[in-house]
């Protein structure tokens, strides 16, 4: 079986895939920056036993990152308890399958890399890929494939983390669903507009910003955890993907086990 790990800033998200490529389960658990290898393996341990799955089973692991502290962390997991060497995702991986365009390759980060494999192995056009994590990026895949660039920005939770914090005399407010009018009419109503609407015309105003930039149709698509609400008040994002971090991983990591 195959071991993906996603490490995001906030979330780190597990999956195991069988030997036909199926998806058997997966995890979505906080990040913690500090912790040992001996832990991860003590939560693994717990994971996998509750869905009745060996450790023992997994023959080969690929970890994306960009916690740099977790490197250490996983890497040492993976040798000392799995006793198996991880595939960790950098640009190099992909240089055959998807060039970078950026000016400098290795700035992209590995989450970037493998939605972008994953997104254009299953819709083959021309992408602007949304990702609504700790930040929000926008990666653009022209129709040949290549990995053209995109933008990055405040994530949702993190611009109402600063709204919260900053600004005294405003509550915290519930940002899981949307206000039914743009208009609020009271402090709280208002504050989720902003967040919520104004997330999402951001959305639409970045994406017709870069379809002026070029001369082919763009397919958007969203992923990440905010990906469902935000693209509900979209006017631009045509399709949410939720799966599209865990099989990119898949992917590289299936075509680095056919080169060896």
């Amino acid at each position: 079986m195959l071991l993906v790990i996603d490490v995001g800033n906030t979330n780190t998200v597990i999956g195991v895939y069988d030997d036909k490529d199926q998806l058997k389960e997966n995890w979505r658990i906080r990040t913690v920056r500090d912790n040992t290898a001996d832990e991860f393996n003590i939560l693994a341990r717990a994971l996998f036993a509750d869905r009745g799955l060996p450790l023992t089973a997994l023959s080969r692991v690929v970890i994306s990152s960009v916690v740099p502290s977790s490197v250490g962390i996983l890497d040492g997991f993976c040798r000392r308890y799995l006793g198996l060497t991880p595939l960790w995702i950098q640009p190099s991986c992909v240089k055959q399958r998807m060039p970078i365009l950026y000016s400098n390759p290795n700035e992209v980060g590995a989450d970037r890399i493998v939605n972008a494999v994953a997104a254009y192995d299953k819709y083959k056009t021309g992408l602007i890929i949304i990702d609504f994590g700790t930040a929000t990026t926008f990666d653009v895949i022209t129709p040949a494939g290549e990995y053209l660039g995109g933008a990055i920005c405040p994530g949702v939770m993190i611009a109402s983390e600063a709204l919260f914090r900053k600004a005294s005399r405003l509550p915290r407010v519930e940002i899981f669903s949307a206000p039914e009018k743009v208009i609020g009419t009271d402090t709280i109503g208002s504050m989720q507009s902003g967040i919520i609407h104004g997330n999402a015309a951001m959305v639409d105003g970045m994406v017709e910003r870069m379809r002026k930039e070029l001369p082919h149709p763009l397919k958007v698509i969203a992923t990440g955890g905010l990906a469902p609400l935000i693209a509900d008040l979209s006017t631009t994002i045509e399709t949410v993907d939720q799966s599209l971090t865990l099989e990119g991983l898949r992917i590289i990591a299936g075509e680095f086990n056919e080169k060896t």
